[in-house]
């Protein structure tokens, strides 16, 4: 299965929420979610049929799958890992997610969206550790350090993402240095730490039938 690149405001307003796959535009006049929050299609605004249970279940998996940016394969690697480990799978599997690279690197404010931190993950340049690393799905690990590269600091879009934060950085599980531009991982955040709305039991649901 190949990468979506089609329209991605098409893709907040099929699942009915904001994905903010945009960045910044999000949250301005400009979002198409705004003016046309009804799902895309001919029949966007007319059809109003109940989803089935299996409907619900498989929207959440598609909610959850492009807040992220994860194909389907990698999808259900993420969740057999997630059922092998000890404590609640629905759970396991977010945090999973919430460790990935180019989602800290979006966490930390280096990038307006998790497409905008995969896209400079990829281009080589962050360092975890002193080391580069060019892979979007790198699992984080408490104690990691993520740091811009120095012949990458005077890049436009890091900066101009950067300007998002005001004040103090107010996630409590990572740490960001502005002046040095980088962040640490302090830990894996707890699910009422991630400020995801989404329900990821009914994930669990769907892949256990």
């Amino acid at each position: 299965m190949a990468r979506y690149t089609g329209a991605v405001c098409k893709l907040c307003r099929r699942e009915g929420m904001k994905l903010f796959l945009k960045g910044e535009r999000c949250n301005t006049t400009k979002c198409s979610f705004e003016t046309k929050s009804y799902a895309p299609g001919q029949h966007g605004q007319t059809n109003r049929r109940r989803p089935s249970n299996y409907g619900l279940q498989l929207r959440e998996k598609q909610k959850i799958k492009r807040i992220y940016g994860v194909l389907e394969n990698q999808f259900r690697l993420y969740f057999a890992s997630a059922a092998s480990e000890k404590g609640v799978t629905g759970t396991n599997l977010m945090k999973k997610l919430e460790s990935r690279l180019d989602n800290v690197v979006y966490r930390l404010g280096f990038a307006s969206s998790r497409n905008m931190g995969r896209q400079l993950v990829s281009h080589r340049h962050f360092l975890v550790n002193g080391k580069i690393v060019d892979i979007p799905s790198f699992q984080c690990k408490p104690g990691d350090v993520i740091q811009v590269r120095d012949n990458s600091k005077k890049l436009k879009a890091i900066h101009e993402s950067m300007k998002r934060i005001r004040g103090e950085h107010d996630l409590p599980w990572l740490i960001l240095d502005k002046a040095k531009m980088q962040g640490i991982f302090i830990q894996v955040p707890e699910r009422d730490q991630m400020g995801i709305d989404v329900n990821e039991q009914l994930v669990v649901e769907l892949y256990s039938k």
